[in-house]
């Protein structure tokens, strides 16, 4: 058994012609949201094993939010560029072969429209659009992370920030 927890990155800054979309920070809010989520996801999961996170610094400081509510040092926290620049249905493979066979569990923080178009293609019964710091769990039975394809993953549970 597989299973694939997919968040995604919280609110954040306006872009600008001073920053670029990559730089781009979490506001003071999708901070606090963030951490607000990391405390229900500690609640369904008793360890969110490996965190892959896209180098795009809203996300990474995403991750870093839940890895501290885990207790998760920030050394153990992967940047991974195909997050950011390539994440696909497509490219999915290729990221998840960087994963150790034996790990049951990864922890995905990037970016929509992809996440949301990843969960809608891995499960028959679909996904809602992700907003801010949505969560999705999505498990497979599977034993290896190369198997993992169209519809053959089954929604666990899908954590949406309360409305405010």
């Amino acid at each position: 058994m597989k299973r694939l927890i997919l968040i995604r990155h919280g609110k954040a800054e306006d872009e600008s012609s001073e920053i670029s979309d990559f730089e781009r920070s979490l506001t003071l809010k999708g901070k606090v949201i963030a951490g607000l989520m990391a405390h229900k996801l500690l609640e369904k999961e008793k360890s969110p094993g490996v965190f892959l996170t896209s180098p795009a610094f809203r996300a990474l400081e995403t991750a870093l939010i839940f890895a501290g509510k885990f207790g998760i040092n920030a050394d153990n926290v992967i940047m991974n560029s195909d997050l950011y620049n390539r994440m696909s249905f497509q490219n999915l493979p290729a990221i998840l072969s960087t994963i150790n066979e034996e790990t049951e569990t990864v922890s995905m923080f990037g970016h929509n429209p992809s996440f949301t178009q990843i969960a809608n293609m891995l499960c028959k019964e679909g996904c809602d659009f992700m907003p801010k710091t949505g969560i999705v769990c999505i498990s497979f039975n599977i034993r290896t992370w190369s198997e993992i394809g169209r519809n053959n993953g089954k929604m666990e549970y899908f954590l949406k920030p309360d409305k405010s």
